[in-house]
This record gives structure tokens, sequence and C-alpha cells, in this order.
């Protein structure tokens, strides 16, 4: 009961989707993955340019059709091709999100991506709040060029703590623990944090900077708050994420 309960303060899923890529312009091929367990994960690669993907790993409300404006941004100004599925229990996807759920899915997604051509040194891992969990712990079990986080949290504890400073910690079972995983990646990091972040303390993304090893940079967007940093930050926000890109360069093929 106390999981179940658990799940239900972090995951926020919905079903139906508001749009499709079309919608939007954009070319997509429909992906339907099998994820751990069972699940079938269903969602695009919306096609790019063909040099560099980007793996976007959403946030814990709504579904990918909540992404495609700023999808939209990433393919035609930056050239990116962006796999966009939904974790389990989202969207279209069947099963149910768990912290072990998430992790085998972000895998998922991944093998999709490099089953498309695309070596390590042309990933990129995208993670928006509870999605910068799933893009860390990719990027650990998984080798990539880079990876960007925008408005992390530290850990659930860490947020619970926030939110609810009264709750014994030793009832949170799930972790999601970037504060602890960060500083294993030697990978290029970008952290984007939310001046105004209304949901995530915004000292948690300095916190991570400081504790992430090199090559590492934060940007502060000024007036920001949890869900609006991308529409807020403007042509400054993908300028940033165009030098970053530029400078991340590849790794070896395995």
């Amino acid at each position: 009961m106390l999981r179940s309960l658990e799940a239900g303060f972090i995951y926020f899923p919905m079903r139906d989707y508001a749009a499709v890529p079309r919608d939007f312009g954009l070319r997509a091929e429909a992906l339907s993955l099998e994820s751990a367990g069972g699940a079938r994960l269903e969602g695009w690669r919306v096609f790019g340019n063909g040099r560099r993907a980007l793996l976007l790993f959403h946030g814990n409300g709504g579904n990918i059709s909540h992404r495609l404006e700023r999808v939209r941004d990433l393919v035609e100004l930056l050239g990116l091709d962006v796999f966009l599925v939904d974790y389990r229990g989202y969207g279209k996807s069947t099963g149910r999100p768990s912290e072990a759920g998430l992790y085998a899915d972000g895998e998922a997604i991944y093998l999709a991506a490099r089953q498309r051509g695309f070596e390590p040194g042309r990933i990129v891992l995208f993670g928006e709040s509870l999605g910068c969990a799933v893009a860390v712990e990719t990027a650990i079990r998984r080798p990539c060029a880079a990876v960007i986080l925008e408005t992390p949290f530290l850990s659930i504890a860490e947020m619970a703590k926030a939110i609810y400073p009264f709750l014994p910690r030793f009832l949170i079972r799930t972790r999601f623990d970037n504060a602890a995983k960060i500083g294993r990646l030697g990978i290029a990091k970008l952290i984007v944090a939310a001046e105004k972040d209304d949901v995530v303390p915004p000292d948690h993304a300095r916190r991570l900077y400081e504790a992430a090893l090199p090559p590492r940079e934060l940007f502060v967007i000024r007036g920001a708050s949890h869900n609006d940093a991308y529409a807020v930050g403007g042509h400054e926000y993908l300028d940033v994420w165009r030098r970053f890109l530029d400078s991340a360069g590849t790794i070896p093929s395995p």
C-alpha cells in the first residue's frame, strides 16, 4: 500500500495524445520497443539531419505528445534526430512505472538508437526533471557522447525532505539518486536550472553541478520556473545547447 501511495506522488502519466509529429510539420517513424518485464514502449523517432541522436527522457507528467513543440526546435534549429518514447504506463506504452522499470526503458530506447545506426559518440541523452534520473542511469550503463539535465533534483529522498520534512526517510523506497551517481560520469554534462523553480529547490541543480566531474557546465535560466524553462530560455537557451553540442565531441565506438 505504501509503495502504491509513493508511486502516486511521483508519477503523473496521461494516456491520450495531445498531438502527433505531423501536427508540427515533423517527419517521424513510429517506434514500438520491447522493454524488461514485457512492457511495450510506444513513441517516435523524429528525423533531423541524421548526424546526431538525442534521446529525450521526459518528466513525470503528461506524455511524449506534450514535448513536440520543443522537439520541433531541436530538430529544425539544431538538426537533431530525436527519439521520443514514453516510459511504461505513459501514453500508449503498457505496464506501470517504477524506478527499475524506467531505467530498463531508458536502455530500450538507447538500443533503438543504436539499432538505427547511431554510434555511441553520436548519441546525447537529455533528461527533464524526473527524466534526468533516467538519463544519468542510462549514461552509466551505456556509452554516449554527452548528457543534458534540465531542472534536475538530487534524489527522491531530498525532494521528500523539501516537500514533506516530517516524513521518515526509511519509508521512502524510490531512490532516483542523481547525487550519488553523477560523479561517475566522465562525459560532457550540461545542467540547466530554472532560477525560480517552484517544484525542485533551485539549489539542487547547483549542488549536482558541484558534484559532477569536468567537463561540466551550469546554465541558469533567469526568471524561469520548473515547467517553463524552455519557453523562458528562448534563443539564449538554444544557443547554449548549440555551443555545448559543438564542444561535446564524440567518443570511440566500442
